[in-house]
């Protein structure tokens, strides 16, 4: 544990010098860069970027016509089994491929996953980098992880990776996080989490890191040559905890990669706005995102399970006006009260949002534990519940002012399930990590503004004041 004071114990740099700089070698380069979000809740850092929810041919293509350095395409394969997410990035590795070979472009991979170290990892860039080998003719040297992102409270310091808890900085592998049924993982050193979570393969000793000192002292040459030695898909943990980290190791990886290296990318959502060289924007209003005139109310719907959730769900029960609805998730262990308990939730929510009442729908607070349970089992479960509540939003015959989802899988399941969105764009944020879509001409109800509030982001009274500024 560390006092969260040591955050801004570090040599300030010159931003905009570095800034400059990071500029200048994103002009210069001519890779495309494709992220792949695991859940919706990676765009919280940039604003005007397309996200894509499928990985047809069409939509990558699409991607890579686009005028922007980067695009998004949604996955959101924290929520899916280890089948599910294998498939899933043999095929975006095999399309991706084709589509930048056919175009004639260069392209890099970024797998943006939690700032907390949980999904599919390593198997999912493991996948990747099999498939750019082999359809994109590409030798794959290193892989980059870097899992900072500062509007989360998550930091990197002397490879520990932290979560801010109040005044303190807490190992991550100390925090319910790390207890997760699904990805649940010991190491909070990055280096050892590699070794970890390789099975041996990696070893932490092999590792190499790009220190703090090394960022604060602007030492772009040192880190070059480090990227530049590295070989054999080998692992580089990178220490941030502040973007000014990012910038300059950003321009020292662009160096890089102009002289011929090549990487795959296991990070948070911190690192793609330096990678992609995406300006800062100021926080969004109520006039930003709310484009059309509407008596009715909004829908928040409520899914994770973390501390945080709930307790932010508390303090949003202080907000007048909106009402609250519990819904029995336990159900789900019986199919027909389950669908009864759908019903009843859905009619009640239309009823109220005609007369312009804003609901807050959310699932039992304590998860529903079973004796003998598994992983696959509990993940299974969880799937099935969010597949209910993404549907107390996709199943309302009356538009909704506006949609609010909380938790990663339910935020996902309501974007491409519920919305149906097939491409998105990012407007912007309406607090500090947590974005808001601009839902498409084709989503099913076209131009709303959908919120997506990660599960573990934000402080006790962010969901109520992200709320307030839509009222």
């Amino acid at each position: 544990m560390l006092e969260a004071k040591k955050l801004t114990q570090y040599p300030q740099v010159d931003t905009a010098a570095v800034w400059a700089l990071l500029e200048e070698e994103v002009k210069k380069d001519k890779h495309k860069i494709v992220v792949l979000d695991d859940d919706p809740t990676g765009v919280q850092t940039v604003h005007d970027i397309s996200v894509y929810t499928d990985w047809t041919y069409e939509s990558i293509k699409k991607g890579f016509e686009e005028k922007n350095k980067l695009f998004y395409v949604l996955t959101n394969s924290r929520g899916f089994t280890v089948e599910q997410t294998t498939k899933a990035h043999l095929e975006i590795g095999e399309v991706v491929a084709k589509v930048a070979e056919e175009m004639g472009m260069e392209y890099v991979i970024v797998s943006r996953g939690d700032s907390t170290l949980r999904g599919h990892y390593p198997l999912e860039t493991e996948l990747l980098r099999r498939q750019a080998e082999k359809f994109g003719n590409l030798k794959v040297d290193g892989e980059i992880i870097c899992p900072y992102f500062k509007e989360g409270g998550r930091f990197t310091i002397d490879n520990v990776h932290y979560v801010k808890y109040g005044d303190q900085l807490i190992p991550a592998g100390e925090t319910e996080f790390a207890k997760d049924k699904t990805f649940g993982y010991h190491s909070s050193n990055l280096k050892e989490y590699v070794e970890e979570k390789t099975k041996g393969a990696y070893k932490a000793s092999d590792v190499i890191d790009i220190s703090l000192e090394e960022l604060r002292g602007l030492e772009y040459d040192k880190i070059t040559e480090k990227l530049a030695s590295v070989q054999n898909f080998g692992k580089i943990v990178v220490n941030a905890v502040d973007a000014c980290d990012l910038k300059v190791f950003c321009v020292a990886l662009y160096r890089a990669m102009a002289q011929g290296k090549n990487f795959m990318f296991r990070t948070a959502a911190g690192f793609v706005k330096e990678f992609g060289a995406v300006s800062d924007k100021p926080l969004l209003t109520r006039k930003d995102m709310v484009i059309k005139d509407t008596k009715a109310g909004g829908i928040i719907v409520v899914g994770s399970h973390t501390q945080k959730t709930t307790s932010q769900l508390e303090a949003l029960k202080t907000v007048k006006g909106i009402h609250f609805i519990e819904f029995n998730s336990d159900l789900v262990l019986d199919d027909e009260k389950f669908k009864q308990e759908i019903e009843a939730t859905l009619k009640k929510e239309e009823e109220l949002i005609s007369a312009g009442i804003t609901v807050a729908v959310y699932t039992r607070r304590k998860l529903l534990s079973l004796e003998n349970d598994t992983p696959e089992a509990a993940l299974i479960r969880s799937v099935k519940i969010s597949d209910a509540v993404q549907s107390l939003v996709g199943s309302l015959k009356v538009t909704p002012a506006f949609v609010i989802a909380k938790g990663g899988i339910t935020s996902s399941d309501v974007g491409t399930k519920a919305l149906q969105v097939k491409k998105a764009t990012v407007l912007g944020q309406i607090r500090p990590g947590i974005p808001v879509w601009q839902t498409g001409e084709e989503s099913r109800f076209p131009g709303i503004p959908y919120i997506i509030f990660p599960g573990n982001v934000g402080e006790e009274e962010t969901l109520k004041e992200a709320v307030e500024i839509l009222l």
